[in-house]
């Protein structure tokens, strides 16, 4: 990897301000039919490869170190967006009058040194007889055996029938689905309606927690969990995503040992239970270890039974930001209504450590789109009119992470989500496949005046129609349609910030110059980027945003994806 020099992030600041070319310095670049005079005059102009290198060997320099979420280079990246949107007149549409919408993470580590557990007054460590999840928690109460814990109604499968968990601590044995059930057949928008794993029932009906009898798998694996859980801090989550699903269920691992005293004093043991695993268990069972006795399923355990686990995490809550802006448009109906433009600007930070070259810059993914949004904000500034609609500027952080951004944004907006009528997405438009290349982690790789045009027809005919129509007047790229079916193997509809946006009804398309070599590695680094395509790209995206930004009538949705599909990404 070509290393900066100490002195790297000033010169890369100076050059962010070099004059944009024109056209006319531009010779052989323009468009040579009517649509150029139009062009010139929305701005279009000033999106140039020379300015998008500059700010590119920026965003994607070392010293951003891969712009993780969260981080500080991701948090340096969100400033100098700002820095920039300030200077052009931008309107800050993020939290308390900022360009931030600020996003409250949480990572919860397990403390097992100071979490401990008790049953009838015998106490037992934390790591060596049991193991929690990092769900802080004081659980005692009646207890109740519901073996495997699953319900499954296609299967005609209910662990809990009779019994009320509410309140009361589950005692279940083993991991895994029940016997006879595989994973089709829980469909993920059935999930807690159609079938439920133990700790989403007990989450659903009010148990205080889940002691779970480790089975042979899960003691293999013992000492691995123990040293995760016990390890370095995990990767935070989003605080109100967390709350969203409601509060996590405590869920205790049990050795051998730990459930033999547990079920000290009933009228049979925990290893009598063991033989039947995950099965599917009749309404009454004969223990096969001890003296035979019949066990009807579930059933309640010996109501004197005291039992008293605390789990105790250390947490801490670091923040992170999308970045918003407002470009106001200029017709006093249609600026109540919005464009979105959107980009995501992280990825996935020091991706190599100890390597010669551990940083990920993320040049392409998806610094491209992330330069080429900043290049879209600066050409509005330059334009001479105004678009009729307003222009939403969204830079997405955690698309890595699982569409965090977008999911935040879209779940949480800072202005009317009902009033945005279309969304683009700009995701990896920066790579292009030379002629020869053989290589075949190359081989969908787009070409220099190719680019993949996804979801464009998806949800509305004539969204579709007005980006074909719009390419053909002006630079007339091939548009690669390949990839624009819900049904795509490859899932890339689910795959970016865009997803969230459809999920709310609003019509989108997405930009994409498809995976290559350098994908998520560290060699993806601005020396590898076409700046010629991408200007070309995103002169075309640029024109395409002022034709919806024009339209009488937002562009009607007239081909809704279907339900299943919006659960969830792919």
């Amino acid at each position: 990897m070509r290393k900066l020099k100490l002195y790297s992030l000033v010169t890369l600041l100076a050059l962010s301000f070099v004059l944009p070319t024109t056209f006319a310095q531009r010779k052989g670049k323009a468009p040579v039919n009517s649509a150029a005079a139009t062009a010139t005059a929305r701005g279009v102009d000033t999106i140039s490869a020379a300015r998008m290198r500059s700010y590119l060997s920026f965003i994607a320099a070392d010293e951003m170190e891969g712009r993780d979420t969260p981080s500080r280079g991701l948090d340096t990246t969100a400033k100098f967006i700002a820095m920039n949107l300030g200077n052009w007149g931008f309107k800050p549409a993020g939290d308390d009058g900022t360009y931030f919408q600020k996003i409250a993470l949480r990572r919860d580590q397990l403390d097992l040194a100071h979490s401990s557990g008790e049953i009838n007054g015998q106490k037992f460590a934390a790591g060596d007889d049991f193991l929690p999840n990092a769900v802080g928690a004081t659980i005692t109460g009646p207890l109740v055996y519901v073996g495997h814990g699953w319900v499954v109604k296609s299967k005609n499968i209910d662990a809990y029938k009779g019994i009320d968990v509410k309140d009361k601590i589950i005692v279940v044995f083993g991991e895994g689905l029940p016997e006879g059930v595989v994973r089709t057949d829980l469909p993920t928008d059935k999930m807690g309606e159609d079938w439920s794993s133990p700790a989403l029932y007990a989450q659903q009906h009010g148990a205080k927690g889940i002691l779970a009898i480790a089975d042979y798998g899960m003691l293999l694996r013992w000492e691995q969990q123990r040293q995760r859980l016990g390890g370095p801090a995990p990767r935070p989550q989003v605080e109100k995503f967390m709350a969203q699903t409601g509060p996590q269920v405590p869920t205790i691992w049990l050795t051998p040992k730990t459930a033999a005293a547990l079920f000290q004093g009933e009228r049979f043991s925990a290893a009598a239970l063991m033989p039947y695993g995950n099965r599917i268990l009749p309404t009454s069972v004969t223990t096969v270890v001890g003296p035979p006795v019949t066990v009807t399923l579930p059933f309640e355990l010996n109501a004197a039974k005291h039992v008293n686990f605390t789990i105790t995490v250390k947490g801490d809550k670091p923040m992170t930001q999308n970045v918003v802006a407002v470009w106001e448009g200029g017709d006093p109906v249609l600026k109540n209504e919005y464009v979105a433009m959107g980009a995501h600007y992280d990825h996935v930070g020091i991706c190599a450590p100890g390597t010669a070259d551990p940083i990920c810059n993320g040049a392409d993914d998806d610094g491209s789109g992330t330069t080429a949004l900043l290049s879209m904000a600066e050409a509005l500034a330059h334009a001479k009119q105004r678009p009729k609609r307003s222009i939403l500027f969204v830079w997405h952080c955690g698309e890595e992470k699982g569409l965090w951004g977008s999911r935040y944004f879209t779940d949480y907006p800072t202005l009317p989500l009902d009033h945005i009528v279309t969304q683009l997405n700009i995701d990896m438009i920066g790579r292009s496949k030379k002629e020869g290349d053989t290589n075949t982690r190359n081989a969908n790789l787009s070409g220099p005046n190719q680019i993949y045009v996804i979801g464009s027809t998806m949800m509305s005919t004539e969204l579709g129609q007005l980006s074909e129509r719009v390419n053909k007047a002006y630079l007339n790229l091939t548009y690669d349609l390949r990839y624009d079916d819900p049904a795509d193997p490859n899932r890339f509809f689910f795959r970016s910030d865009h997803f969230n946006y459809a999920r709310k009804g609003i019509p989108i398309i997405f930009f994409f110059d498809g995976v290559h070599e350098d994908y998520h590695r560290p060699s993806d680094e601005v020396q590898k980027i076409d700046f010629e395509k991408m200007e070309k790209v995103a002169r075309t995206i640029y024109m395409t945003m002022w034709e919806v930004a024009s339209l009488p009538v937002r562009p009607k949705v007239d081909k809704p994806l279907p339900a299943q599909l919006m659960q969830g990404r792919g």
